[in-house]
């Protein structure tokens, strides 16, 4: 994965992206692969690197990365306050995630690089969530590193 520096899209500020991150503590993933040499892999190893907490989901894993995996985001216990959930699917596989998202009461829905939906994108913002399409969150995070609270203990 490239990880120049490449600044938001100019919808999206710093202080919002600084917000966002900097308040979250645990990020879903959903998509996330196992096998380390995929970008979904890549990213989560980061995120936990960075001292976020991980919450993996895909149906066809039961662990990755120390963590185990839901098969979708309803299927995470209520408990489990999810403050992003991060989106490594098509761009069409977006909606029902979403939709998920909404029911949970998560907060923020951030698609990665290549993931738009603005149908998915515009139900979300009107149900009161956070949307990032088409940014990467490691870019994003490395960017901003120096101005964002330390979590790694």
């Amino acid at each position: 994965m490239n990880a120049t520096r490449v600044p938001p899209p100019m919808d999206v500020t710093d202080p919002e992206l600084r917000e966002v991150l900097g308040r979250a503590k645990t990020i879903a993933v959903v998509g996330l692969s196992d096998k380390p040499d995929r970008d979904s892999n890549e990213v989560a190893r980061y995120l936990q690197s960075q001292g976020y907490r991980i919450v993996p989901v895909n149906p066809m894993l039961t662990e990755v990365l120390g963590e185990k995996s839901y098969p979708s985001l309803a299927a995470i216990p209520a408990e489990v306050r999810v403050d992003i959930v991060d989106v490594f699917r098509r761009s069409d596989q977006v909606p029902p995630v979403v939709d998920e998202a909404i029911q949970r009461g998560d907060k923020v829905v951030w698609m990665q690089l290549g993931v738009e939906n603005a149908e998915a994108a515009a139900k979300a913002r009107a149900a009161g969530l956070t949307v990032f399409e088409n940014l990467c969150i490691m870019v994003q995070h490395r960017r901003l590193r120096a101005s964002l609270p330390s979590r790694v203990t």
